[in-house]
């Protein structure tokens, strides 16, 4: 059975920018493989797959080279795709079934607010190697980490904007990927961020709305405020609002929808 295929651009309200994802709504359960191939064939940095359940949908997230247990911008591509296609109601909450358990989505004029765990980070003992492939100095960073990944907080945003990791070693490190974030110098912006993940098959995440999972909790301590405007300073680029609600964040971005097929096979 032939199975269509969207793809969209997340946490940007103009094609050619934010990030990329794939969104496969399947009419039957396909296998871990099967799954695996299509996100190499798609070769994005997530493809999300949805199959409709009694209260919501199925949701599952894979890279180029394997699944992951988080994902925010495959997430709102896959609500912006059931809202474009009118599978929910402009009215509707989504409900996602997922590895890091019950997500929801829910939309607010052009933008559409995720709820999702909130996953702060603590400060750890970490691999010289995680300096060393950034070219910083421990002296001028705070390092932390959470269940997924590292983040180090660097001293500005230019620290931010101008990094040239060297990717083959941070591969050597076991994490899903490095956040490296900075207070923004823009009054447009509360903080600024990169993402790095090539362990996971992708150096430089365009936006990665999980990130922001640890980013919120850590920036509104921060700031003293518990709603703020992130901006992910990747090439593409990307705006991501967040607020703190209990231990959870809520993740809010706009998205486009780019290209629309169907899978042969």
């Amino acid at each position: 059975m032939n199975q269509s295929i969207i793809q969209v651009d997340a946490f940007t309200d103009k094609p050619f920018s934010g990030n990329p994802a794939a969104v496969c709504i399947m009419q039957e359960t396909r296998d871990d493989v099967w799954m695996q191939n299509i996100a190499r064939e798609m070769n994005l940095s997530e493809t999300a797959f949805l199959i409709k359940v009694d209260d919501g949908y199925n949701l599952r997230w894979f890279t180029p080279a394997f699944e992951v247990d988080l994902c925010g911008h495959a997430t709102l591509a896959s609500a912006h795709v059931l809202y474009e296609l009118r599978e929910a109601a402009v009215s509707d909450e989504i409900r996602f079934h997922t590895r890091s358990g019950i997500l929801t989505a829910s939309k607010n004029g052009d933008w559409i607010n995720l709820d999702f765990p909130a996953e702060p980070g603590e400060t750890v003992e970490y691999p010289a190697v995680l300096l060393e492939a950034l070219g910083v100095s421990a002296e001028k960073v705070e390092i932390l980490k959470n269940r997924m990944d590292y983040m180090i907080v660097v001293d500005s945003e230019e620290a931010v904007r101008s990094l040239k990791p060297d990717f083959n070693l941070l591969a050597s490190v076991e994490m899903r990927g490095l956040i490296v974030t900075a207070k923004s110098e823009s009054e447009e912006y509360d903080f600024v961020s990169r993402f790095f993940a090539p362990l996971a098959g992708v150096n430089e995440d365009p936006v990665t709305g999980s990130a922001h999972c640890c980013l919120a909790p850590y920036w509104c301590e921060q700031l003293g405020k518990d709603q703020l405007t992130g901006y992910q300073a990747s090439a593409r680029g990307g705006v991501v609002g967040v607020r703190i609600d209990g231990d959870r964040v809520v993740i809010s971005g706009q998205a486009v929808t780019v290209l629309r097929g169907e899978l042969n096979c």
